[in-house]
């Protein structure tokens, strides 16, 4: 028996790295998942690895740069599933770079699949969750906005503190209806930096070194145990936080 039996979430990229971890931790503690995502072959490699641990899980496509996929996501978790008690926004098409080689259209593209899917998506879930008494959200952002050495972040950076914004905004204005809203910066082995680093590994050593817990953490057991516990009761009067969950490397505050 799962804390969480009973409960929906939509989680977007959920078909590998850290969205495929939330999926399987949230799977576990009884919570039926719409494994949203582009790629139809990674969705159902999640859904089977969650129906293979007894839980319950659709695939459903939807590229959150389209307003039209992400409404007929949320149509289709609540009809297929019942309704929607939590949403995890982790897709996200936003790479590093220096600012004097951004290039504007990559920019607004990364910020249609970032603050503007983060609303489209809060949005779509808000009448949802009200109805059903309340809810949980979780947005994913990153502790590169924070780094003392910004450079080669700027972007990346800006595009999370922008889903960091909604999500505080969103805290405040949706309390009354119980529904809770919080941010977190993790650090996990994506299938990005795991090829990164193989291909840097003197890069790499440094970067694990800069991180006091002496790892990078592991989707499921480090990210995803955490977001069960931000969506659980447990934490019921934690709203509008930014959680770090980087071992400790970054500095907030």
């Amino acid at each position: 028996m799962g804390i969480l039996d009973g409960k929906v979430a939509l989680i977007t990229g959920a078909g590998q790295g850290i969205g495929r971890g939330i999926a399987l931790a949230l799977a576990k503690e009884g919570v039926a998942i719409a494994v949203a995502g582009r790629t139809e072959a990674k969705l159902d490699k999640t859904v089977a690895k969650i129906e293979a641990i007894g839980g319950t899980a659709i695939p459903v496509r939807c590229d959150v740069s389209n307003a039209q996929d992400i409404e007929a996501a949320v149509a289709r978790t609540v009809a297929e599933l019942g309704g929607v008690d939590v949403l995890v926004n982790n897709a996200n098409d936003c790479k590093p770079g220096m600012l004097l080689d951004a290039d504007d259209a990559e920019f607004e593209k990364s910020f249609a699949t970032g603050p503007l899917a983060t609303l489209r998506t809060m949005r779509a879930c808000h009448p949802h969750m009200k109805a059903r008494g309340g809810g949980s959200i979780i947005n994913l952002v990153t502790s590169a906005a924070v780094r003392w050495d910004a450079s080669n972040y700027g972007v990346y950076g800006s595009i999370k503190e922008g889903m960091r914004s909604l999500t505080r905004a969103a805290a405040c204005e949706w309390g009354p209806d119980n529904i809770r809203v919080n941010s977190v910066a993790p650090h996990a082995l994506s299938p990005g930096l795991k090829w990164w680093m193989e291909n840097n590994p003197e890069e790499a050593a440094e970067f694990v070194a800069s991180i006091p817990m002496g790892r990078v953490g592991d989707p499921e057991t480090d990210i995803g145990r955490a977001v069960v516990f931000l969506v659980s009761e447990d934490s019921r009067y934690l709203t509008g936080a930014t959680i770090p969950l980087d071992g400790g490397q970054s500095r907030w505050g």
